[in-house]
């Protein structure tokens, strides 16, 4: 009984090992082929435009802040402005100076989220295309060799670059 148990245990693990050793593996600097796609650019070009516009919103109210604090201190060297008066605006214009830095946390949040928006589906894409590729070519594995470190030997493994820019049609 022993024996039957050893020669299972001895058939499965050859066999486990010969079938691992028989699958091919694959890498792939993903983000390069993310980045080489022209739906990134044109989604960079959106993100940029955006940026611009929002960049511009800012600029509008940093420079009517600038304008309001100007004409506050002429209004205190001509002396017209009484202590209480004074207190009120330096107020007013320390609440619009808040508001500003808090726009441009807003900025930051809005385009991480609009990056996120445009760049996911051309993330999805490419992550289909390997898929599909590394399925329909046997490949048991495919590594990202974008990620730092992530392939210290990469010997037994085929680089499916070339591959995948023609199935996504980059040039």
């Amino acid at each position: 009984m022993k024996r039957i148990y050893f020669t299972l245990a001895l058939l499965l693990t050859v066999g486990l090992s010969s079938s691992f050793a028989q699958q091919k593996y694959g890498h792939v600097n993903f983000n390069g082929l993310v980045a080489q796609m022209a739906e990134t650019k044109a989604a960079d070009s959106e993100l940029e435009a955006y940026q611009k516009q929002l960049v511009a919103a800012g600029e509008k109210m940093a420079q009517e802040f600038q304008t309001k604090v100007a004409k506050f201190q002429q209004d205190i060297q001509g002396g017209g402005v009484t202590p209480k008066s004074q207190a009120e605006r330096e107020k007013a214009l320390g609440d619009e100076r808040n508001k500003i830095l808090q726009y441009e946390q807003e900025v930051q949040q809005k385009l991480a989220a609009k990056r996120e928006q445009l760049i996911k589906p051309i993330v999805d894409k490419a992550q289909k295309a390997v898929e599909e590729y590394a399925k329909a070519n046997g490949y048991g594995m495919v590594f990202d060799t974008s990620i730092f470190n992530s392939v210290l030997f990469a010997q037994d493994s085929d680089d499916l670059m070339p591959a995948l820019k023609a199935k996504l049609g980059i040039n």
